[in-house]
Formats: C-alpha cells, sequence, structure tokens
C-alpha cells in the first residue's frame, strides 16, 4: 500500500456533517500530544497535511482526508484533557462519540498511545470501551524512537500484559515514529489488507 496522493476533505462535528461520498474511513486517536497529527503527515508523506501543534486540544474537529481518491484517513480529536473546562471536553468527549457510535463507514480506529510512559488508566479504559462496542482497532506505539531497543520493548511488553488482563486475544499492534518513518510500511500494509477485506461492502 503507498499513498500517492492525500488531501483535505472537510471537517464536521457530527457525523451528519461529513462527507456524503462514502469510502472506507480508517480514524486515528489518542491521547493530548501523543502525536497523532504526526503520525498522519508522515503516513501520507506531507508534513503539512494534518495541523500539529504543541497546544493539548488542537483538534477540535472530525477532520477527514481523502486517500488516493477512494479511502479516508480521520483525524479525531483527543481524548482527556484534564485541563480544559468541563464544557470543552465534554463537547469533545460527545463529538468523539458520535462519530464511534454512528459511522458505518468506520473499519478500523487505531488508538495512540505514548510509548514512553507505561499503562494509562484513560487509555485502557478507552480500550475496554472499544471492546464493549465491537469497534475494530489496533494500538499504535508512537515515538519509537525515543527509547532504545530493549526499552521500547519492554514498555511494549507491558502494554500487552495489561490488556491480556481483560482480553483474551491482543489487537494489532505497531510502533511508529513521525522523525524515522518507523512503522509506515507496516501500518499502511494493514490499511491495505483490510481495504481487500471491505472492498465488497464499498460497491
Amino acid at each position: 500500500m503507498k499513498i500517492t496522493q492525500a488531501k483535505f476533505a472537510m471537517s464536521s462535528t457530527s457525523v451528519e456533517g461529513k462527507p456524503a461520498r462514502r469510502l472506507p474511513e480508517f480514524a486515528f486517536i489518542g491521547r493530548s500530544n501523543v502525536g497523532k497529527s504526526s503520525l498522519i503527515n508522515m503516513l501520507c508523506g506531507n508534513r503539512r497535511l494534518a495541523m500539529t501543534s504543541a497546544t493539548p486540544g488542537k483538534t477540535k474537529l472530525v477532520n477527514h482526508f481523502i486517500i488516493n481518491d477512494s479511502w479516508y484517513i480521520v483525524d479525531l480529536p483527543g481524548y482527556g484533557f484534564a485541563r480544559l473546562p468541563a464544557r470543552e471536553r465534554k463537547a469533545l468527549h460527545d463529538i468523539i462519540s458520535d462519530y464511534l457510535s454512528n459511522s458505518l463507514e468506520l473499519v478500523m480506529l487505531f488508538v495512540l498511545v505514548d510509548s514512553r510512559h507505561d499503562p494509562q488508566k484513560i487509555d485502557v479504559d478507552f480500550i475496554g470501551e472499544l471492546g464493549e462496542h465491537n469497534i475494530p482497532f489496533g494500538i499504535v506505539f508512537t515515538k519509537g524512537d525515543k527509547l532504545g531497543p530493549v526499552a521500547l520493548q519492554r514498555q511494549i511488553d507491558r502494554y500487552k500484559q495489561q490488556l491480556l488482563l481483560d482480553w483474551d486475544t491482543l489487537p494489532p499492534c505497531f510502533v511508529s515514529s513521525a522523525e524515522t518513518g518507523l512503522g509506515k510500511d507496516e501500518i499502511l500494509g494493514y490499511i491495505g489488507q483490510v481495504l481487500d477485506d471491505v472492498r465488497e461492502d464499498f460497491k
């Protein structure tokens, strides 16, 4: 799988306002400053495609990018912004919930977690909710270039052990770095496999 064309399609605050063209959607989500927009830019080979910022909560809309004129990357707002006012946190929660619950075109959600940190309760709880609602997902360990190989594998193993407390099998897992391109081929290869599996559903 290679991305040869990536264009911003539109932003919305609800499923009703998203692009009308029915194409498979691969959404990306994570906590504040986990590197979501940077990962999307890396996958697409365009550093200016998705807005990046050091300010938590910068993404407050559901952003659709049309890829190869045949599927969408969806940049979702992040979760867990403790410093935001309660009203803004609820608004973001409602936007995320609406998309995950009602987008019939969502075929895969990538949950991004920072590989430098031990499993965070907010991430584990969010992943648990995905399982309860039968939302297909994978996990991307970001900033994989910031740790040595031994320390990186130790952190990944800790996450997997935590997940196996509640899950019989693990979801697909990937390691990425927006700086080095680590994980690009693996993530895009997996997306290509999913696209092959769902092609008939979108004819």
